[in-house]
């Protein structure tokens, strides 16, 4: 599986919405505070481009010693639909100070030190070292994820339900228990589809369970991809 901290890099490098939380700006109209561009550079650091006029910005300039402390908060959410679409959640810590005359005009490059960071996703709840976060790299497939989750989900429904064959349901009417599988999330390391098993009598509700499908090796681009995912669905008897 991935480690917290290649789950948090990979979260600051994706395309997941970010907002930096800043003490004394609670006033301040949200989308002031969501950066334009994040980046990460060889230290760990995070860099951050936002308007030349917004309250981070104001904060960083005027603030004692050069630093002020902030926290980065990242929402992953599913890029298919799905119920409970917030796959996971990661703060990062630290001091923001500004990085003059780098930014294109009307924007300002600003720093982020990271003292702390912590990822709550679909794995769980961890902590994440500052030079653990530095070492990691992000999932070679972000760039392509919600891309490929999408085509999954609208070209290749049926291949992706008949997977439910390796949850052991290998009878001939298996897929008639599950009223849907979508796609939620990839990586390197596997797929993970959420499954609805629909309801019987006596139940209220169709219930809802995540399954992780490893690749037989890490993929480290779209070619080996199409390889792991041909595998997958040769397994299931598709």
């Amino acid at each position: 599986m991935p480690s917290a901290a290649e789950r948090t890099r990979t979260l600051v490098q994706s395309t997941c919405s970010a907002m930096l939380l800043i003490p004394g700006a609670a006033g301040s109209c949200p989308d002031q505070l969501l950066p334009d561009v994040r980046t990460v550079g060889p230290d760990g650091e995070v860099f951050l481009v936002l308007p030349a006029d917004s309250p981070a910005v104001r904060a960083a300039t005027h603030a004692q010693d050069d630093e002020l402390a902030v926290v980065l908060e990242l929402t992953d959410v599913a890029p298919v639909s799905v119920p409970n679409r917030i796959r996971g959640r990661a703060w990062l810590s630290g001091w923001l100070t500004c990085v003059p005359g780098v930014a294109e005009p009307g924007r300002m490059l600003l720093r982020l030190e990271l003292g702390e960071a912590s990822v709550d996703d679909l794995w769980g709840a961890e902590t994440v070292e500052p030079d653990a976060f530095a070492r990691a790299c992000p999932d070679p497939l972000v760039e392509h994820e919600a891309e490929l989750l999408q085509h999954l989900h609208s070209g290749h429904g049926d291949q992706v339900r008949s997977l439910c064959a390796l949850l052991g349901d290998r009878e001939s009417d298996a897929w008639a228990a599950y009223a849907s599988a979508v796609p939620v999330a990839l990586d390197r390391y596997g797929l993970r589809v959420r499954f609805t098993r629909r309801h019987g009598p006596g139940t209220p509700a169709d219930r809802s369970f995540d399954a992780r499908f490893e690749f037989p090796e890490p993929v480290d681009d779209v070619v080996a991809l199409r390889r792991a995912m041909h595998q997958l669905f040769e397994a299931a008897g598709c």
